[in-house]
């Protein structure tokens, strides 16, 4: 069985766990934080989490859990079939990533763990998140999925990241990034309401 590594608070490791229930797939939960110990870095190289434990081995970062999880060919696809749309579900990923997920984790201190960040963090923060808000309403699809039709890969890092940078750049950025984005809003409920959103939901306030 495939043991999942982290905690339930991280954005990343609900995206991990998303696509397991997702697809139906049996795994156990280990707890686990972000650390630099070497019998954690002998698993997840960076120290990070989550990762997944396998009976071949340990598989860290999440779109290549994702692509592991849709490769073992168990449970529904979450990605289309068609090789083209399949690439363009990837781009929307990697660009929900790049341009809105990590930008506002720039901010992640002060937005929730007391900390703080420089002026110029926020405001490159400010002007990243600007552009990535604009790219993702260029390139999502909203019928009704972020890349079509169907549920995806592509929904799971958008739900995920959406809240982490929505949290972030309130709090920090007196931005809101969903203003006008009414398609973006339904979206994010329409997720919240799977089965698998209100499981991961509720074990977060466990």
């Amino acid at each position: 069985m495939i043991k999942l590594h982290g905690f339930t608070i991280s954005n990343y490791f609900n995206m991990a766990k998303m696509a397991l229930l997702e697809k139906d797939i049996a795994f156990e939960f280990v707890n686990v934080q972000p650390n630099q110990e070497e019998d954690h870095l002998a698993r997840s190289p960076m120290g990070k989490v989550p990762f997944i434990e396998t009976s071949e081995g340990f598989i860290s970062e999440t779109n290549v859990i994702f692509d592991y999880l849709e490769d073992l060919g168990k449970g529904p696809s979450l990605y289309p079939a068609d090789p083209f749309e399949r690439a363009k579900t990837r781009e929307l990923i990697k660009e929900i990533e790049l341009y809105i997920e990590l930008p506002a984790r720039t901010c992640l201190a002060e937005a929730f763990f007391g900390g703080s960040v420089s002026d110029e963090t926020k405001e490159k923060a400010k002007v990243a998140l600007k552009l990535g808000i604009a790219c993702l309403k260029r390139r999502g699809k909203f019928a009704p999925y972020v890349a079509g039709d169907s549920f995806t890969y592509a929904d799971i890092m958008f739900a995920y990241s959406l809240n982490l940078a929505r949290g972030c750049a309130k709090r920090v950025l007196d931005m809101d990034l969903l203003e006008d984005f009414a398609s973006a809003e339904s979206l994010l409920a329409l997720i919240a309401s799977r089965d698998s959103a209100k499981l991961i939901a509720a074990d977060q306030k466990r």
